[in-house]
């Protein structure tokens, strides 16, 4: 699995999976929590570390259970939940709160990345949430700070005043939506950039494309588009609940695109 150097010196993989439907009644989003962990422990088995949840997905305690299901040392984890954010601004007591109970619900003494989920549109607000987060930080419950969802002026605010810097910005970024700029933005200021939802609608005409750049590689489509994503150093939290896509998703680091290839796939 590659890896790559975040602006605080740790390293972390750059595949992981995204799981705001694991451990649901038929792995449906707004469904009731079931504790099946199935699927998430056949992908620990696969070989995925870095595994993506969000207080919002109410599944942190599915995760947690999976990660002690595994035997495998906490260590070699790399767990991302997330505040909510989005509808205003969180008390230091909700803040405060909010930590406390990810850290019970997925059963560990500290969580390796915590990102607000969501801006709204008070920066002052944003920034005295982040504040509040940088404190978990200094006790050691907290690895890494991020945020999901920024744009260009509210990462920037955040960037200027926080005093530890964002290591990560969650955003979209797929076909028709590959976000060239904005990522450059983030990378020039030392943000790595992750890719939710990677493979989100691509069209049957998209498809058809990649499929030829892959058929070279013996790749699927989704494999391509996962490969020109870490290529450009954007880490990609694709979700399959098949053993199968997993394996899939995860299988993308034996082959290396053309300059024209990538150039082909930029533009979709």
């Amino acid at each position: 699995m590659r890896k790559i150097v975040l602006n605080n010196g740790i390293e972390i993989p750059m595949v992981g999976i995204g799981t705001n439907t694991f451990g649901k009644v038929d792995n449906q989003y707004y469904n009731e929590i079931n504790f099946d962990t199935k699927e998430l422990r056949i992908a620990i088995d696969v070989g995925y570390r870095l595994i993506d949840t969000a207080i919002s997905y109410r599944n942190e305690a599915v995760i947690g259970k999976a990660l002690k299901e595994s035997n495998i040392d906490r260590t070699e984890f790399f767990v991302t939940t997330k505040i909510p954010g989005g509808k205003g601004y969180l008390s230091k007591e909700e803040v405060h709160n909010a930590v406390t109970k990810s850290l019970e619900a997925l059963n560990t003494d500290y969580i390796d990345i915590m990102l607000i989920h969501h801006p709204w549109e008070n920066l002052d607000e944003i920034l005295s949430v982040y504040r509040e987060l940088e404190l978990f930080v200094d006790q050691g419950k907290i690895k890494t700070l991020g945020v999901s969802n920024f744009n260009e002026k509210q990462l920037g605010f955040l960037m200027t005043r926080a005093r530890i810097k964002p290591a990560i910005n969650q955003i979209l970024s797929c076909p028709g939506k590959w976000q060239h700029e904005f990522i450059k933005f983030n990378q020039d200021l030392g943000v790595v950039v992750e890719a939710w939802s990677p493979l989100n609608k691509v069209t049957d005409e998209q498809k058809e494309v990649l499929n030829k750049i892959g058929k070279k590689y013996n790749k699927t489509w989704a494999q391509v588009i996962l490969n020109y994503q870490v290529n450009r150093n954007v880490i990609v939290l694709p979700k399959s609940h098949r053993k199968e896509g997993q394996m899939e998703n995860i299988d993308i680091f034996d082959f290396q695109l053309t300059d024209k290839e990538s150039e082909v796939i930029s533009k979709l």
